[in-house]
């Protein structure tokens, strides 16, 4: 009889405790996936970050106005005739953001840091102002009676723009074109981190500096190879 009753007793016990069990599992499997959906992912924000940057296309990052002066000289039938030609303009630095790849940007989770190699600064052709260019010559014969005039100014223009990116290529203009185009990249990835609370560090970084990012660029993984694994991981939970 105590063994009937026991039985009886124990029969529902199992069912409740077994409910208890499933509804457990599906109450946390339910949190996991709310969590997971409002819990905001560094690697998903960077990576919605690179593509908004890689809509941009190119970058301004600096810019610099410069002035070259130069002097071209022909000689013809005997005769020579100088002239000397100022040329302002200014000169852009630029990032091409369309080299910028998912390759390029890793999310090392150990120490809460983006890292991000950048593609090398480009300069981009120079803007003359050709109002304010300036000629002087020597008033030859040659000017006045042969089309020496305008071989001149052809070939002091072409002077004068390769001038002018030889002055912007100088190692102190490089340089704040660098730091500019590095806080840049900073800015576009940080903001967006910290507006979703997350407390990462992004460290932007060029090729020629790679050597010293060896240890943590190896360690730190791929954003799209962390987002390939979480979607395969999603897909096996669903």
């Amino acid at each position: 009889m105590n063994d009937q009753v026991l039985r009886r007793l124990w029969l529902p016990v199992a069912v409740v405790s077994g409910i208890l069990i499933l509804l457990g599992a599906l109450i946390w499997l339910l949190f996991s996936r709310v969590e997971s959906s409002i819990s905001p992912d560094p690697v998903t924000i960077a990576n919605a970050s690179l593509s908004n940057m890689q809509q941009q296309n190119r970058l301004t990052v600096f810019s610099a106005s410069y002035n070259a002066t130069v002097t071209s000289t022909l000689n013809k039938l005997g005769l020579s005739a100088r002239k000397t030609l100022i040329m302002p303009g200014t000169v852009r630095y630029e990032l091409d953001l369309a080299k910028l790849g998912a390759k390029d940007v890793r999310w090392d989770a150990s120490d809460n840091t983006l890292y991000v190699e950048m593609p090398a600064i480009e300069i981009a052709r120079p803007e003359v102002h050709m109002e304010q260019i300036q000629t002087y010559d020597d008033g030859g014969i040659l000017i006045a009676l042969t089309d020496a005039d305008n071989i001149l100014d052809q070939a002091n223009r072409k002077k004068g723009v390769d001038a002018l990116v030889k002055q912007a290529q100088n190692p102190l203009q490089m340089k704040l074109a660098r730091e500019a185009a590095r806080q840049a990249v900073r800015h576009n990835f940080t903001v967006p981190l910290q507006a979703s609370g997350i407390a990462a560090k992004v460290d932007a970084f060029f090729p020629y500096e790679r050597s010293g990012y060896t240890e943590r660029w190896d360690y730190s993984r791929p954003i799209n190879e962390v987002l390939a694994e979480q979607q395969q991981k999603k897909a096996t939970t669903e």
